[in-house]
């Protein structure tokens, strides 16, 4: 989902993190309430108060979305839901998940916490504003406050619309879950309803669009088809970690896989073994146990007419949790570290020896099979 994120602080236990797209997001926010929101509802300020006003309110609405994702986060805790933690990006932020909720009881309740969580946030701005706000002429905090009220409303109201993975969705999802005690049932059909909801948006936005709001209808636009891809992409990942359930790692594994030695300059290591197995990955050897692992961009920190000059040893990484497993991984946990890391090739060791190698395309050509085969129609 993200790109290249950015680790701001530790919340709770979890790492709020700020993909880069957010800055577009907080740039957007800041300039519409300094130049639109704030000077059409609230006059007589100078240009520059109003340019602080337009910062507090992005300030404001990123301290209400992490609000509002760090409310799942701890709920989900409760539950023993492992959550990686909270991540902001251009349409707001995702509280994340490394494994399906247990019960449709816990799903509702770690969904429903989001958007209760911004409605007490509303009516806590609303109430800070009813008690400093000035009887007469509108203060900027006051100004500033109302409009984080405001936010909140239609964040928690957004967010409860019946639409997978929107907090509503997942609402639905678990009422289906637990009325027909079926989860794959349950998310096929509130994915599709986002499905549908982000098509009424990206239609909504090429109205909008069509009438002359050009920055509405291509955010709508965006939001749409953010909402379409996520909520598609979300059944497709429940299909997946079902159909690996009880898998055995050694079922999509290599045995025997190429190995090179550490001694093998780096010249030799392309020619001799990345353009003729076309691998990403070979796993390093030396006395029956591997060392380490030697990956294309390790080879292209050194300039190419360097390469003579330098061995695989030199540059080889050690085995670490990113780059290999053991036979007894779960292979859902596996594929989640491919993701996660870019990784498309794993080591499988048994005590520093080789077992063999566990590829992306060979874990992935498994799985359009078995989803093929076990559809339900």
């Amino acid at each position: 989902m993200f790109g290249k994120s950015v680790r701001l602080f530790k919340l709770f236990g979890f790492e709020v993190k700020i993909d880069l797209s957010w800055l577009v997001l907080a740039v957007l926010i800041t300039w519409s309430l300094a130049q639109g929101w704030f000077p059409h509802n609230y006059e007589n300020f100078s240009p520059a108060t109003y340019w602080w006003m337009g910062v507090a309110g992005a300030f404001g609405l990123f301290f209400s979305i992490v609000f509002h994702e760090l409310s799942h986060s701890l709920v989900a805790r409760q539950y023993g839901i492992p959550m990686r933690g909270i991540t902001l990006f251009i349409f707001g932020g995702v509280a994340e998940m490394t494994e399906e909720p247990p019960s449709a009881k816990s799903e509702f309740m770690m969904a429903i916490a989001g958007p209760i969580a911004s409605i007490v946030l509303a009516a806590a701005f609303i109430g800070i504003n009813w008690i400093f706000g000035s009887v007469g002429e509108v203060a900027p905090g006051a100004a500033v406050v109302s409009y984080l009220a405001l936010i909140n409303m239609i964040l928690a109201a957004f967010n409860l619309v019946p639409a997978f993975p929107l907090d509503g969705g997942r609402v639905l999802r678990s009422i289906l879950w637990g009325w027909k005690n079926n989860l794959r049932k349950a998310t096929y059909i509130s994915s599709k309803i986002g499905s549908g909801f982000g098509l009424f948006l990206i239609l909504l936005g090429v109205v909008w669009f069509i009438r002359g709001n050009f920055i509405g209808g291509v955010w709508q636009f965006l939001i749409g088809m953010f909402l379409r891809n996520a909520s598609q992409m979300s059944y497709k990942q429940l299909l997946m970690r079902k159909a690996l359930e009880g898998e055995q790692i050694e079922k999509f594994m290599k045995r025997d896989p190429v190995t090179v030695p550490s001694s093998l300059s780096l010249n030799e290591l392309a020619e001799d073994y990345f353009y003729k197995y076309q691998h990403k990955m070979f796993p390093v050897v030396e006395n029956d146990k591997v060392v380490g692992c030697v990956t294309i961009p390790q080879l292209k920190e050194f300039p190419r007419d360097e390469w003579n000059q330098h061995t695989v040893g030199e540059v080889a990484k050690n085995c670490t949790q990113e780059n290999s497993i053991t036979a007894e991984s779960d292979p859902v946990k596996v594929l989640s570290t491919m993701k996660r890391t870019g990784n498309s090739r794993l080591m499988v060791l048994d005590n520093s020896h080789l077992v063999g190698v566990v590829a992306l395309k060979d874990m992935l050509n498994f799985l359009s099979t078995k989803v093929d085969l076990e559809e339900e129609t």
